[in-house]
């Protein structure tokens, strides 16, 4: 079987830059590095939506950020404001966490209310909407049916993980999320996808988008294996 491009793994990549301790020259330096290998978005703290957004400008790259990150206990007041902000800085994708507590407590019109809150903010401004489940807190069966109202809600992707709990993203997880939404939805892979073979096996399950750090050394990987540079 054929390798991939690098042009099309780097498409499904949103590399992530979240660290708290990143500085604006950190955010800079990786917007560049977002931009020299054309990849999907940058995922960035709210606060640097406006700094992304200048340093991309010209770029095929998107300005994503994040709402209610990482532990997803703002109300849904908070959450659409956070997502109407960020929108009208110029943030094309928006990764909410949804209210885990609610969630594990069977609270499903809560959860769906509050997803619901910010998807009205998404969808009439053509922004993408990442619902983030927070796998490592949740049974099986909340997983699936946090997608299940996710896609309800009107969520364009699933995700795993914030990349701040205890764990993230599995094979395991993967396959359960691909399989609780329709094909409409796609799946998000966050937490712990630092090389190319994570990526290529949970790509094989049916991920679309994943979350990284590690973008270059993935993506220069792959063209050392293709031949595309020496070495």
């Amino acid at each position: 079987m054929p390798w991939p491009t690098v042009e099309y793994v780097a498409k499904m990549i949103d590399h992530s830059l979240l660290r708290p301790d990143l500085t604006t020259d950190d955010v800079r330096a990786g917007c560049a590095l977002a931009a020299r290998y054309d990849v999907a978005s940058v995922c960035v703290r709210p606060a640097d939506v406006p700094l992304a957004v200048r340093a991309l400008d010209g770029t095929d790259v998107a300005v994503g950020t994040v709402v209610a990150f990482p532990h997803g206990s703002s109300t849904a007041h908070v959450k659409a404001g956070e997502t109407a902000a960020a929108v009208g800085y110029g943030a094309r994708e928006i990764d909410m966490v949804l209210n885990i507590g609610r969630l594990r407590a069977g609270d499903d019109r809560y959860v769906a209310d509050d997803i619901r809150a910010v998807a009205e903010q998404t969808a009439a401004r053509g922004v993408l909407l990442k619902v983030i489940l927070e796998t490592a807190y949740l049974t099986d069966a909340e997983k699936a049916r946090g997608c299940r109202i996710a896609e309800e809600a009107g969520a364009d992707y699933v995700k795993t993980s914030s990349g701040f709990a205890p764990g993230g993203a599995t094979l395991d997880d993967l396959r359960l999320m691909r399989t609780s939404v329709s094909a409409r939805v796609g799946v998000k892979a966050a937490g712990g996808v630092r090389t190319l073979d994570i990526l290529l096996e949970m790509a094989a399950v049916g991920v679309t988008r994943f979350g990284a750090t590690a973008t270059a050394a993935i993506l220069d990987d792959l063209a050392r294996r293709r031949g595309d540079v020496a070495g």
